[in-house]
């Protein structure tokens, strides 16, 4: 939701927004492993609803040849520098000749934050990976400042306005001839899983309405187990709300989809994904009532990405990051070693 936010302020300064994104190869040399394929972030990026376009494959360094074979007047990044490997400004060409423009970062967000809250899942959260690996010793960098801390989201920094919302919201009633759809979740770590999803659902009409009900914490928290939600209800709502296939947000839907939920949306179509129905408190199926009603309906997405999956992704690049790391710096001592005997061989 931070890259959306960008993206959003990108869009109001101009007429056309076109978003160039990284190759694996390019993203794996300056920054080190991209936890989503290129693949994936292409689908992810062209689902967010401020985006007109997107330049797959855009170099890292943003050069006036990028902007101008995409007809681009001006380039906008966020208030942060982004430097090549060699320590040079990536938007160094751009800025000289006055086509760049800047965008203020979203407070309490980054990739670094999201990934030191999937970090501080215990070894015991994660009980079909190895059991011998401590998590938590690789923690050390994430999680700075002032920790908001809550049970379920770990160390988020994020603070929820109604003006962020606003910004975020369609603002658009549904319209004679709309088919409303209800969709309901947890849409933890806003994927290109759940974008799968909803494009899905959003191909089942002519006029798609589509309401998605997102569950508070603490019921995320009740169904999924171990440490999740990593995102808070506040947090995912802004990622569902910048999807283009989304029209509405019911923050803290109720578990049961309830005869009071579908006659107050009037809601024609329920859909679920192909993923378990974990039962209600009381042992009941959340899905009765539409199942009851007749407007209940599967939909499979073609898609098996969880957000288990990409927590798995995140450790695993990581274990492998600090054992590359760990691999240099033996290499490094050893050569100041040889070093330093050769000096005291000569004196």
């Amino acid at each position: 939701y931070g890259h959306s936010n960008q993206l959003r302020q990108a869009r109001a300064m101009g007429d056309y927004l076109i978003v160039g994104v990284h190759t694996d190869e390019e993203i794996a040399k300056h920054k080190g492993p991209p936890v989503f394929t290129q693949e994936e972030r292409y689908k992810m990026v062209q689902a967010i609803k401020w985006v007109d376009e997107i330049a797959p494959g855009a170099p890292y360094v943003t050069t006036l040849e990028t902007l101008d074979k995409y007809r681009c007047d001006f380039c906008v990044h966020g208030d942060d520098i982004t430097l090549t490997i060699d320590g040079k400004d990536t938007y160094e060409e751009v800025k000289t000749a006055g086509r760049y423009r800047e965008c203020k970062r979203t407070q309490g967000v980054s990739t670094t934050d999201l990934v030191g809250r999937m970090l501080l899942m215990t070894k015991a959260h994660h009980s079909n990976i190895d059991e011998d690996l401590d998590y938590r010793k690789h923690t050390d960098n994430f999680g700075k400042g002032p920790k908001g801390h809550s049970p379920w989201t770990g160390v988020s920094q994020f603070l929820q306005t109604s003006q962020k919302i606003i910004q975020f919201a369609s603002g658009k009633e549904p319209q004679p001839g709309d088919t409303i759809i209800y969709v309901a979740g947890a849409f933890d770590l806003f994927h290109v899983g759940h974008v799968d999803f909803l494009e899905k659902v959003h191909q089942l009409a002519e006029k798609p309405y589509i309401i998605a009900g997102l569950h508070f914490d603490q019921e995320v928290n009740r169904y999924k187990g171990k440490n999740y939600p990593i995102m808070n209800i506040h947090e995912r709502t802004l990622s569902v709300l910048a999807c283009r296939y989304v029209s509405e947000v019911v923050i803290g839907a109720p578990y049961a989809v309830t005869a009071d939920l579908l006659d107050h949306f009037r809601v024609t179509l329920v859909c679920h994904g192909m993923t378990e129905v974990v039962p209600d408190k009381d042992g009941s199926d959340p899905y009765e009532e539409p199942k009851q009603r007749g407007i209940f309906q599967l939909v499979d997405s073609g898609s098996n990405l969880t957000t288990d999956l990409i927590v798995q992704r995140i450790i695993k690049n990581r274990l492998e990051f600090e054992a590359r790391n760990q691999k240099k710096e033996a290499k490094e001592l050893a050569v100041l070693e040889a070093m330093r005997r050769l000096e005291q061989g000569k004196h």
